[in-house]
C-alpha cells in the first residue's frame, strides 16, 4: 500500500483520541500551524518509551509515509553492522562511483574515483545527510545500491519493521520507498540499542570537512534539552520529518513525527510531544527551550514561512 493510498483511509480510532487528548492538554503551542500539520494527510507520529517500547502517544503510527532521509538510518544501522561484524573498519576508504556522485542535494559533492573512510561517511550521513554517500556506501557493501536496498529491507524486516520497503540508501523519491511512524521509532530504539558504541555519532553537531565545517541539518539537538540524535528528513512528498531521541531523569523517549509543514513547525511539535511523554511517565518539566518559548510569536511564525520557502529536498 503507497502513502497515497493510504491517506485516503480516515484516522484510526486510536490516532483521532491521540490527537483529541494532545489538543485537550494544550500541547499545541501555535494551534494554526499545529492543526495544518496534524489536517494533513501525511502526518504521523509515535512516542515510545525506550525501557519497554510502549507507545505513550500516538497518531496514524502504522499509516504508510515517505521516510525521506530518515532512510539514512537504516543506511547507518548496515554500516554499524558491518563494523561490528570486522567487514569494514572505521578507516576504510569509500569510493565515490560515477553512479553515486550523480545524486541531487544534499550531497558532499566528491568528484568520480574519490574516497572518503567510512567514519568520514558516517559523519557526512548523520550531519549534512548527504545523498552521494549513502549511494557510495551501499556500494561498497552489497555492489550495488539496488541490492543494497534489498538488504536494507530484509534487515528491517527482520527487526521488527513490517510496514517498511526500501528502494535506495538515501530517501530521495521513490512511490516505493515507504515506512511507518511505528517503524521509524522501532529502527531508532534499535540503532541505541544494538550499537550502544556508535550511537554517539548522532550527536555530532559540526563535522570538519576540508576547510568547510557542516552543521548538523537536526536543530533538536540544540533546542530540546536531553535531545542526544538523531535524524531529520525532507522531500517535498514526505513534508518535514523527524526522529528524535531525549534522555531526561534516567529515562529515554523516542518520538517521530512526519509531515511538518517546516522544520521549526516539526521541531516544536517533536518536542511537545516528548514533553508530554515525559509527564506520562513522571519526568519533571524542564524550561522550554528558545524554540519552543518563541513559538507563539510573530517571529516563530516568520520562521517557520521562511524556512518553508528555503526548504531543500532530502534535509
Amino acid at each position: 500500500m503507497t502513502p497515497t493510498r493510504a491517506a485516503k483511509r480516515a484516522p484510526s480510532p486510536f490516532g483521532l483520541a491521540a490527537i483529541a487528548i494532545l489538543a485537550a492538554l494544550g500541547l499545541w503551542l501555535r494551534p494554526g500551524p499545529a492543526a495544518a500539520q496534524i489536517g494533513s494527510d501525511r502526518y504521523a507520529a509515535i512516542v515510545l518509551d525506550a525501557r519497554n517500547g510502549n507507545a505513550l502517544i500516538a497518531a496514524n503510527p502504522d499509516e504508510q509515509r515517505y521516510p525521506a532521509s530518515l532512510t539514512k538510518m537504516m543506511t547507518l544501522y548496515m554500516l554499524f553492522e558491518a563494523l561490528r561484524d570486522g567487514r569494514v573498519q572505521l578507516s576504510t576508504p569509500i569510493r565515490m562511483s560515477e553512479e553515486a556522485a550523480s545524486r541531487p542535494p544534499s550531497k558532499l559533492g566528491l568528484p568520480i574515483g574519490a574516497t572518503l573512510t567510512a567514519e568520514q561517511a558516517i559523519l557526512a550521513l548523520v550531519t549534512k545527510s548527504a545523498n552521494d554517500v549513502a549511494s557510495a556506501v551501499g556500494e561498497h557493501l552489497a555492489g550495488s545500491e539496488e541490492r543494497f536496498a534489498q538488504q536494507m529491507t530484509l534487515r528491517a524486516r527482520s527487526i521488527g519493521m513490517t510496514r517498511t520497503t526500501f528502494r535506495n540508501a538515501s530517501g530521495l523519491p521513490d512511490p516505493d520507498n515507504v515506512t511507518t511512524a511505528r517503524d521509524m521509532a522501532t529502527l531508532g530504539l534499535r540503532l541505541f540499542r544494538d550499537f550502544p558504541n556508535r550511537y554517539h555519532y548522532f550527536s555530532t553537531v559540526h563535522f570538519a570537512w576540508g576547510r568547510q565545517t557542516i552543521r548538523n541539518h537536526n536543530r533538536m539537538l540544540g533546542d530540546y534539552d536531553g535531545a542526544d540524535g538523531i535524524k531529520t528528513g525532507f522531500i517535498r512528498d514526505s513534508g518535514f520529518n523527524i526522529v528524535t531521541s531525549a534522555m531526561r531523569d534516567g529515562v529515554r523517549l523516542v518520538g517521530v513525527t512526519m509531515g511538518g509543514s517546516s522544520w521549526v513547525e516539526r521541531d516544536r511539535h517533536m518536542g511537545a510531544l516528548l514533553d508530554q511523554g515525559f509527564a506520562q511517565v513522571g519526568v519533571a518539566p524542564r524550561p522550554p527551550s528558545a524554540l519552543m518559548a518563541a513559538a507563539g510569536t510573530a517571529v516563530g511564525s516568520a520562521r517557520a514561512a521562511t524556512a518553508a520557502r528555503a526548504a531543500v529536498a532530502d534535509r
